[in-house]
């Protein structure tokens, strides 16, 4: 395995450090969508909008096959979590080139917490927007029911976006309750 460091690799990685993150703010809102099924549980939802910032602890380029940036290359990117300065999880992320010229990469991404993970996908085109919202794909813990979204801009006042190595994140979560009836 090589690794490359090309110039137009570090506007995906900061890109690709965007890619997710989680821990719950006090904004809840509930939904009373009861839907009955053949167990006699109802299902009740609730969002929940939490707020983090991601900073970026180590990112990674990955050279496969022929030499230089080609399809099936990739970024891994591992960012530690903060709510309120308080370190409360941690992110990584693993995206592949399917697309050099232009780029775009599919990305995947774990956020760690301390009521379970969160799970995130995005395919992500490059030259990449400063604000990006990631589709949330499941979880664990409380987070097992988890859908939604998570909207990253750039922390800060960086100017070049592969400069950008810290993200705000706003996680729009909702999961299911289930209630005996």
């Amino acid at each position: 395995m090589r690794k490359f460091r090309p110039s137009s690799l570090s506007a995906a990685a900061a890109l690709a450090a965007v890619f997710l993150c989680t821990a719950p703010t006090a904004s809840a809102a509930w939904s009373a969508g009861p839907s009955a099924s053949d167990t006699g549980r109802r299902i009740r939802q609730h969002t929940e909008i939490i707020q983090l910032v991601a900073k970026q602890t180590r990112s990674e380029n990955v050279d496969v096959g022929k030499k230089g940036l080609s399809p099936g290359d990739g970024i891994v990117i591992a960012e530690d979590l903060y709510r309120d300065g308080k370190k409360i999880g941690d992110h990584s992320v693993v995206c592949t080139y399917i697309l050099t010229k232009p780029g775009e990469l599919q990305c995947l991404g774990t956020f760690a917490l301390p009521q379970g993970q969160i799970t995130s996908q995005a395919l992500l085109h490059l030259p990449a927007a400063a604000s990006v919202d990631i589709a949330l794909t499941g979880g664990t813990g409380d987070y097992r029911s988890a859908r939604g979204f998570v909207h990253t801009v750039p922390a800060g006042t960086h100017t070049v976006p592969a400069a950008v190595t810290e993200r705000r994140l706003t996680f729009h979560i909702t999961v299911d309750d289930q209630q005996e009836d």
